[in-house]
């Protein structure tokens, strides 16, 4: 039986030829995304070896891609849009790639740093998957459910290949030379760049209009100057000015960015879109989700660490023990979302993404009480995990079903961008929660006060729950947008 909201009813239904072949190429290029997500994770003390620096110095690799991220999506969702999504994907293939070869041959700090930066630019994979399948899609009087199917197909594959990177470079990481180990990767986004050239088909982009350079330096310098300032609260400390001048200063150059994008036909952010009810609560809801998702991971890695006989608290989980955290943490997430389609179907589509939120608001929230044994921590994450999955498949499919066909990769790609942005502004204000003599940035010289991860916790909670009651003031219709139901 059809839901009221649907509309399904009223379109022909055909079959889509070909749309499994392209989501298992696409699938093959997640592939190669979560071996870069999952593969460093364990060594990240062999390469401050490597390199000869502090494993404090680690952060600074974090800071500068997550800059990265930020800065590239919104150009290159547009530049897919323009001239053809498969094209901007080969580029930021390209560039991953170069970015990973970079870290094979670096020399020393610097290089590797440019390296890691570069590497950010797999960021935008994702969204562009999204935006083809879509268009792909289009004829097919089912576009808004396929697209979730393969979205959640495509999210549980990037997670299951986490799992995968993690405990091949934990496995090889004794038995090879860096240089090899650091190679593995590079060699896998190579293979994934002539994946896409030989399996993806290349259509024309919908979006008519040039390419808002101005738009784009504006954007820049404004998010620059809040992800600088942002980094400088965890390298400076919150007492230093610099930093939050910077803040400020990037604040306030949004505004002249958006009366800019308004005045122009064919903004490189399209200011008017996001403020329709259709996205603005699901990039809203991007925003508070990337603060848990993308924010806490350093803070949880942490805590687990931690001897309860030095600090009062902690875990004191071996590595192979925080390894097991991380695996729950993704199995669930996997689980999330390839489960999603049945969930909306058995909920509804809006009921289902935002119990998923509530999941990861609970999650959170029994950190507080339970957080004395390694089962309770892995019992917390299940439950963060299983929300999670939900959100990463869910959010990107509905920005592009409440998008106009010619800016579908606008709207995905906007989702990884705020969720970019959130998880950056909730590293700097953990930070800050965390601070002690070490803090987050060096555990081994310090230890934060308990209640600044009973801070952390509670932050992401709250973040969660907000983005539930954001979900539910979409429009009415946003069922359709969400994961229309199959009406055959």
């Amino acid at each position: 039986m059809s839901s009221p909201l649907s509309n399904t009813a009223a379109q022909p239904i055909k079959p889509v030829h070909g749309l499994a072949a392209i989501v298992g190429f696409l699938v093959a290029v997640e592939f190669a995304s979560g071996v870069l997500q999952g593969y460093y994770t364990p060594i990240y003390t062999d390469i401050a070896d490597h390199l000869d620096i502090a494993d404090a110095d680690v952060n600074w690799f974090e800071a500068a891609q997550l800059i990265v991220s930020a800065l590239v999506v919104p150009p290159l969702a547009r530049l897919g849009d323009l001239v053809g999504h498969k094209k901007v994907l080969l580029l930021s293939t390209a560039a991953t790639a170069l970015g990973s070869w970079i870290l094979v041959a670096a020399p020393g700090f610097t290089t590797f740093l440019v390296g890691w930066a570069v590497q950010g630019a797999y960021v935008v994979w994702l969204p562009l998957e999204v935006a083809i399948i879509y268009r792909r899609t289009k004829d097919s009087g089912r576009q808004g459910l396929l697209t979730r199917r393969a979205a959640a197909i495509l999210v549980g594959a990037l997670e299951l290949s986490v799992i995968i990177g993690a405990v091949t470079s934990g496995a090889l990481v004794e038995a090879t030379s860096m240089g090899t180990l650091l190679a593995l990767p590079a060699v896998v986004v190579t293979l994934v760049f002539f994946v896409i050239w030989f399996g993806i088909e290349d259509v024309p982009g919908d979006a008519t209009g040039g390419y808002d350079w101005g738009g784009l330096a504006l954007v820049t310098g404004a998010i620059g100057l809040v992800m600088g300032g942002l980094v400088a609260v965890r390298v400076q400390g919150p007492d230093s000015v610099l930093p939050w001048l910077l803040i400020l200063a990037g604040a306030a150059a949004f505004v002249p960015f958006v009366r800019y994008e308004q005045g122009h036909p064919a903004p490189m952010i399209d200011v008017r879109l996001l403020a329709t009810r259709g996205q603005w609560p699901l990039q809203l809801a991007a925003f508070l989700f990337g603060m848990s998702v993308l924010g806490a991971q350093i803070p949880m890695a942490t805590f687990a660490r931690t001897d309860p006989d030095e600090a009062g608290y902690g875990l004191d989980a071996s590595a192979a023990t925080v390894s097991a955290l991380v695996a729950t943490y993704v199995i669930f997430l996997a689980i999330g979302a390839f489960t999603l389609p049945l969930t909306s179907r058995l909920l509804g589509p809006m009921r289902a993404v935002v119990t998923s939120a509530l999941l990861v608001a609970l999650g959170y929230l029994m950190w507080i009480p339970f957080h004395d044994h390694a089962w309770q921590g892995i019992t917390n994450m299940a439950v963060i995990g299983l929300g999670s999955g939900a959100l990463v498949a869910a959010l990107p499919a509905a920005a592009a079903a409440a998008a106009p066909p010619e800016r579908t990769g606008f709207a995905t790609g906007m989702t990884n961008a705020t969720k970019t942005i959130g998880g950056a502004i909730a590293s700097a204000v953990f930070a800050i929660a965390l601070t002690a003599a070490g803090s987050i940035e060096d555990p081994t010289e310090g230890k934060a006060p308990l209640s600044g991860y009973v801070t952390v916790w509670t932050i992401c909670a709250l973040a969660a729950l907000v983005a539930a009651a954001v979900l539910l003031l979409l429009p009415r219709n946003a069922d359709n947008e969400l994961d229309p139901l199959d009406t055959v």
